[in-house]
């Protein structure tokens, strides 16, 4: 014990007794009383802390501490500093990619995160889980045309004299870019990299006809309900109660652009252990399940569909009736090309 001070001593003695602890196993790392979590907060966190965060708390009897909205600059400024706040963080799309490129993740740790049965690229991601899918899509008021022509696509949404009426955007370049070149007769497996120039070109015949560019969530489907809009783009999740109670709201698929909903342990984290177990709760089929049919966003663990209801297939972007019909956002091109993008879309928004 020579050179061993009283508060070494205690402070070894104190992990030794939390190591033995009932629960703890020699592979485990004391647990802690808490973790955070940064999630995108909105109406998919009350159904995240139901259904993910309640099984952990659960399991493992650590509290699940919940923070939002998403900020990647926080993010970066947390590990570059070594202040860690989160454990793990929800963050999306192109922030994913350079995310992956700042070294802002821990890998996955793959003997506790069974990746091997989720399909290829999901379980080829080295350092954020697809933990789901989510999509922008036309939506529609039914009302607003006749039984049976209803709009079923981006040719459809550009048609003003076929399909009368206003319509509604997002104020961003990501997604409208995307539809243009589709109304323009660009398949869908064919549209990346993006044609910029002769995107804007389409956007330039449509954007008369756009009432409101709309920049949060809950907007298209407000729209829709207060008629200021017959169709409007959105996430798929904010008409799925609508069409499920047959609100006179529906959606055409084909052409949607699907992306993926990721969550990384953030790199430096004490408890990186512990962050690496809730992504494993994240991909159990079960929860994916529940969690698809509360808000109408599918996981990617393929043995999901067997817990869900197949009346509600249809209301899913990856379901088998909707998935040869929809686009993958190419999230390593907007990456390196959407800060320039979005500048020329802001311009081209306050333009005469």
């Amino acid at each position: 014990m020579t050179g061993t001070t009283p508060t070494r001593l205690a402070l070894a003695l104190a992990g030794l007794i939390a190591a033995l602890a009932p629960g703890a196993s020699a592979q485990e790392p004391p647990k802690p009383r808490q973790i955070v979590v940064n999630v995108a907060g909105g109406d998919t966190l009350a159904a995240t802390r139901r259904i993910f965060f309640a099984e952990y708390e659960k399991r493992y009897g650590i509290r699940v501490v919940d923070s939002s909205p998403t900020n990647f600059a926080k993010l970066r400024a947390m590990v570059e500093s070594g202040n860690i706040e989160w454990t793990v963080t929800e963050i999306g799309g192109e922030d994913a990619v350079r995310g992956q490129r700042m070294n802002l993740f821990e890998p996955i740790d793959r003997t506790v995160v069974p990746m091997d049965e989720l399909p290829s690229p999901a379980r080829d991601r080295k350092v954020t889980l697809a933990r789901g899918v989510y999509s922008t899509v036309l939506a529609y008021r039914k009302d607003a045309f006749k039984p049976g022509a209803y709009p079923t696509g981006w040719k459809d949404f550009w048609d003003v004299k076929g399909f009368p009426g206003p319509r509604s955007m997002r104020n961003r370049a990501i997604d409208n870019l995307e539809f243009a070149l589709i109304a323009d007769g660009v398949p869908v497996d064919k549209l990346y990299p993006l044609d910029v120039d002769r995107a804007f070109k389409k956007l330039d015949e449509i954007k008369p006809h756009v009432a409101v560019w709309w920049s949060t969530g809950q907007q298209p489907a407000q729209l829709l309900i207060d008629r200021e809009v017959v169709m409007t783009t959105g996430w798929n999740g904010r008409f799925y109660k609508m069409q499920r109670e047959e609100a006179g709201v529906d959606v055409a698929w084909p052409g949607a652009m699907v992306k993926v909903g990721t969550f990384g342990v953030v790199k430096g984290t004490a408890n990186a252990y512990w962050g690496q177990k809730l992504l494993a709760v994240f991909l159990e089929p079960k929860l994916q399940a529940a969690y698809a049919e509360a808000v109408g966003y599918p996981g990617t663990n393929p043995k999901g569909w067997e817990f869900i209801d197949k009346a509600a297939f249809k209301y899913f972007p990856t379901s088998p009736d909707n998935l040869p019909y929809v686009g993958w956002t190419n999230d390593e091109w907007w990456a390196d090309n959407g800060a320039a993008v979005e500048e020329r879309f802001s311009r081209w928004l306050l333009a005469r």
